[in-house]
């Protein structure tokens, strides 16, 4: 059809809101396997409402879905299906069962055995083996009117009908009672449409903590895969840190001069710069995977940092070359090859990503990819516009005590 991802969800969207009575989810198959996995739902945003009684339960997500349903960027909140059905209740009488002398976990095993069966014995025939149940027939087991005459056996050898310690009747009660942690809950689930996931769940929460009142002993969790990445971005952050540290130690060794190192990691700004530039004009944002391709987008423009720095003082020192512009001039560019071989190579095996980054199986790289080959562009291009310059007017001193030691190896 040639739409984009988000332009055919929008379009599917639309249309299935013409179709009054139904509710639906629209999402790439991936994306919803990694929400499943991250909060036990096929949904960005899982609000999870914890409780008792489930028609308590119920009511407080009927009312957060219409709290929520207005809010912008969200797709039209679901909540988890749940039915109420036909259903066969038999109440035990704890105080007629103690005076008949029978447990109430006797009593449960007899129903058990009578209306679903019990393997008692194997039979064998020739080869094959077959196992032998025990249970009531089929018109007995079917027929409500029927159950209530089940014949007791005693301790002492009476027969009572089961209608003589219980109450057996019909009602109507929920298809699935799902538990988290133990307690009851139901879940709300909710997809984003064209915000971030951060800014979204923000209002979620005004909205739940300003129009919904639970009762006591019920309170709401919001989960899924914004959840996942906040930890992650935490995470992320963190080692981030750790891994400009441990590059500026290791530029600091190649280079002693806390000037040059700070010139070769200038170039991060800029890279970074053009990852958030490409994210905005792809119409994507923040997530854990274009966090991950800004790590690695600093590591490829550090390279070019130091291809520059170590070939200026390569020249320098065993070429004679003073400091100057002129010296600057050539060594920017004997370095032009490989610093735009390094960044088209890059590049050139990105682009496929980026170009059909909106196809199924491709949500995790096309971000990745498209901050990367983003970056790539200005930190290159603030390679040879800023660097030479910085190099110049701040380097001199540093340059020439740097060349009176050994040459750091040239690539």
């Amino acid at each position: 059809s040639g739409l984009s991802r988000q332009a055919a969800l929008a379009q599917l969207r639309s249309d299935l809101d013409e179709i009054p009575g139904i509710e639906y989810e629209a999402e790439q198959p991936l994306a919803h396997l990694i929400s499943h996995m991250l909060s036990g739902v096929s949904a960005q945003i899982a609000i999870k409402v914890f409780g008792d009684d489930l028609d308590l339960l119920r009511k407080a997500a009927g009312d957060i879905k219409d709290a929520i349903a207005d809010v912008p960027g969200i797709a039209p909140p679901v909540v988890e299906p749940q039915r109420i059905i036909p259903q066969v209740r038999i109440e035990l009488d704890r105080e007629k069962l103690a005076l008949y002398g029978i447990t109430p976990g006797w009593v449960n095993e007899f129903v058990q055995t009578a209306l679903y069966g019990r393997t008692v014995s194997t039979i064998l025939e020739g080869q094959r083996t077959f196992d032998l149940v025990v249970r009531l027939e089929d018109t007995v087991r079917m027929n409500l009117s029927e159950l209530p005459r089940l014949s007791l056996t005693l301790p002492n050898g009476e027969r009572i009908p089961l209608a003589a310690v219980a109450r057996v009747y019909e009602a109507g009660g929920p298809n699935t009672i799902n538990r988290e942690n133990v307690r009851r809950r139901v879940v709300l689930r909710v997809n984003t449409t064209d915000r971030d996931l951060g800014s979204v769940v923000q209002d979620l929460r005004q909205r739940v903590a300003a129009n919904v009142e639970l009762p006591e002993g019920y309170f709401v969790e919001f989960g899924g895969q914004f959840a996942a990445q906040q930890e992650a971005t935490r995470v992320i952050l963190l080692l981030s840190g750790v891994s400009l540290v441990g590059v500026f130690l290791v530029l600091f060794t190649l280079f002693p001069s806390t000037r040059i190192v700070l010139q070769v990691m200038s170039a991060l700004p800029a890279a970074f710069v053009g990852g958030v530039a490409a994210l905005w004009w792809t119409g994507q944002t923040f997530s854990v995977a274009s966090l991950v391709g800004f790590i690695s987008l600093g590591g490829i423009a550090a390279r070019n940092g130091i291809l520059l720095v170590s070939h200026y003082l390569h020249l320098m020192r065993e070429e004679g070359e003073g400091f100057t512009v002129d010296m600057v001039v050539r060594g920017s560019l004997e370095r032009l090859a490989p610093v735009l071989m390094t960044a088209l190579t890059t590049g050139i095996g990105l682009v496929p990503l980026v170009v059909g980054g909106q196809q199924p199986g491709k949500e995790i790289l096309y971000p990745v990819a498209t901050v990367i080959l983003g970056g790539l562009v200005t930190s290159t291009l603030s390679e040879y516009l800023l660097h030479p310059g910085l190099f110049y007017r701040f380097s001199g001193k540093d340059a020439a005590r740097l060349t009176e030691r050994p040459a750091a190896t040239s690539p």
